[in-house]
């Protein structure tokens, strides 16, 4: 092998993975922090070092470096349709936060609310705000610095107009039994800003997504998200 065909591809290990609600790609939020989802990120053996974290406990909030598990495909294009633009225009994939890219590799922004010491499993990191599906797989795990990663000036693109996209959340009163209070605050979070595909305009399809054990059902009418039933038992908790 050359040395310029050994710069080119660099072996990368999975450090860690995470366990959150998300069970299925479908409902997950479209970026780290709009929702309160909360989740555990639990470190592979060979690093499960108390040593790794140690200071971490003194920073609010961490970068992750993960991979788009479920999104790894052979071939890639230079356009992709963002959902934020209907799905019908194309845009330039480095222009994007899409999930279908050269490498599948996803950036996140998390609130590190605490780190516990486990028997089991050495330093596990518990977060709120992931946009990760259960057991995706970490890369590495970075401080967010405010001074140097904040930019309170910078320009958002097509995704800052469409920021304050939000769609009305009802629920029936037998899915509001099944939830506990801050289950059905973050699932009211991800269906405000329409989980559904953006060609899909149909009021009448009724969808299903994974969430905290249970397949949510809903459907959107005049701007409103009707959550029609909830039902246990369909799709599996995941194991916090």
């Amino acid at each position: 092998m050359t040395m310029d065909k050994m710069k080119e591809e660099i072996t990368f290990h999975r450090i860690a993975h995470i366990r959150t609600d998300f069970l299925e790609k479908f409902g997950i939020p479209r970026q780290s922090g709009l929702a309160a989802a909360k989740g555990k990120i639990i470190f592979e053996k060979m690093y499960r070092s108390a040593q790794a974290v140690r200071g971490i406990e003194n920073y609010s909030h961490l970068w992750i470096l993960w991979e788009f598990s479920e999104s790894i495909r052979d071939q890639w294009s230079p356009t992709v349709r963002p959902p934020r633009l209907g799905g019908n225009e194309r845009v330039g994939v480095f222009a994007t936060r899409s999930p279908f890219r050269p490498n599948p590799i996803g950036l996140s922004c998390v609130r590190l609310d605490g780190v516990e010491m486990s028997a089991e499993y050495g330093p596990v990191l518990y977060v709120t705000g992931a946009d990760l599906m259960d057991k995706t797989p970490i890369y590495d795990i970075k401080p967010y610095l405010p001074y140097a990663d904040a930019y309170p000036e910078a320009v958002g693109g097509f995704a800052e107009e469409r920021k304050s996209y939000r769609l009305e959340v009802v629920f029936s009163e037998q899915c509001r039994e099944m939830f506990a209070q801050q289950e059905l605050k973050v699932l009211e979070e991800i269906l405000s800003q329409d989980p559904r595909p953006s060609y899909q305009e149909d009021p009448n399809r009724v969808y299903g997504m994974a969430y905290a054990g249970r397949e949510v059902k809903f459907k959107v009418e005049n701007g409103t998200v009707l959550v029609c039933g909830c039902e246990v038992g369909s799709v599996k908790a995941p194991e916090m």
